[in-house]
Formats: C-alpha cells, sequence, structure tokens
C-alpha cells in the first residue's frame, strides 16, 4: 500500500512536469484561439504521454486496471483544474485587470473612476470584444455574416442552460458593496431591446 502512494505521488509529478512541458511550449510556439481549450488539450496530451509510460515502465505494474483508470482520471482533473483557475483566470479575469491597473497607478486609483476603467480601458487594453467573438466563433455558438454576429443552435442551447442556471441556481442574495441583492439572477431584467443594435436581415424563420 505505502509503495502504491508513493508510485502515486512520482505519478502525479511526472504529470505536472509533462503538462508543463507541453503547455510552455504550445503558448510559446503555436498558435492558440483559445486559452482554455489550448490548456485542456495539453492537460489530455499530457495524460497520453504519461499513459504510454505508465504502461511501458515496470514501476507502475502493481496498480490493476481500476486503479489505473481511477489515477487517470484524477491527473486529468489536476490539469483541468490548472486550465481553468490560472491561464483563463488571468487571461479573462477584471479582478486581475484591476488589481494590475491600482498597481500601475502607484498602488491607489480613486474609486470613482473604476466605471470608466472598465468601459474605456479594459475593453481596449485586453480586446475583450475581439477575444470574446473570437471565443465564441472557435466555439460554434456564432456566427458572423456583414455586419450581423448571430447565434447558432449551439449558442441557443448555452444560453438557454445559463439562464436557468442563473434564475435557478446563483445565489439569490448577493453582496454588491454594501448591499446584498438578487440582480445577478436576472442581469436582463430591467434592459430593453435597443433597436439600433438589430440586423435588417432575419436569419430564421
Amino acid at each position: 500500500m505505502k509503495n502504491k502512494i508513493l508510485l502515486f505521488i512520482l505519478a502525479s509529478s511526472i504529470y505536472i512536469i509533462l503538462f508543463l512541458v507541453i503547455y510552455l511550449l504550445h503558448i510559446h510556439f503555436i498558435g492558440i484561439d483559445v486559452i482554455l481549450y489550448a490548456s485542456l488539450l495539453d492537460s489530455l496530451i499530457a495524460l497520453i504521454f504519461f499513459l504510454i509510460t505508465f504502461f511501458y515502465s515496470g514501476y507502475f505494474k502493481i496498480y490493476n486496471y481500476f486503479e489505473t483508470f481511477t489515477i487517470s482520471c484524477i491527473l486529468l482533473l489536476l490539469g483541468y483544474s490548472f486550465s481553468i483557475t490560472v491561464p483563463t483566470v488571468i487571461d479573462r479575469s477584471l479582478s486581475f485587470y484591476y488589481l494590475e491597473k491600482i498597481r500601475q497607478h502607484d498602488g491607489a486609483i480613486k474609486k470613482s473612476s473604476m466605471r470608466e476603467i472598465f468601459t474605456g480601458d479594459f475593453v481596449d487594453e485586453y480586446k475583450v470584444v475581439e477575444m470574446r467573438l473570437t471565443e465564441q466563433l472557435s466555439s460554434g455558438t456564432i456566427f458572423v455574416k456583414g455586419d450581423c454576429v448571430v447565434l447558432t443552435r449551439r449558442g441557443y442551447l448555452v444560453t438557454s442552460f445559463s439562464d436557468f442556471f442563473r434564475r435557478n441556481l446563483l445565489a439569490n442574495k448577493r453582496l454588491i458593496l454594501d448591499e446584498y441583492s438578487d440582480q445577478l439572477t436576472d442581469p436582463l431584467r430591467d434592459s430593453k431591446s435597443n433597436p439600433s443594435y438589430l440586423c435588417e436581415e432575419s436569419f430564421y424563420e
């Protein structure tokens, strides 16, 4: 049993090193469409390389097939956790951006300037519009035709799920500055369609 635990620690270390090497090579030398998808792919490639080593190395023969499957799932979850919580969060997090912006201004900025920083600097400096369009195009939830961004059937399914989850499974009492509110369970509640946003062409019957 002790040997199995020690080998699991060794296996985890080997996988993490493989994953980080593949991830670093990927981000530095290969074009990436969406950082999350790229990192998840790297975690899968690292697992494949690890399993090849796993099966052809005599050190891991003490594990049965179920244990091998369980270890593989754990390692894949490690890669998934890293992909979600590190590069993806840092890449798109408004919270990290605000902290970096405060640091840029000698560690202090006016509270009243926060909204302007988001609507101006953040959108431009982080290429928010361009990157979100790129992500959704890669995900197949939208397509672009002329000057119109059109939701696909997959996009409708995704938004139906997100709307259901937001309304039913998000906190009804969420702290927003100094007040608890359910506003974020239905952020479009008081929002009206803007006619100037609409496309002249109809894409669905």
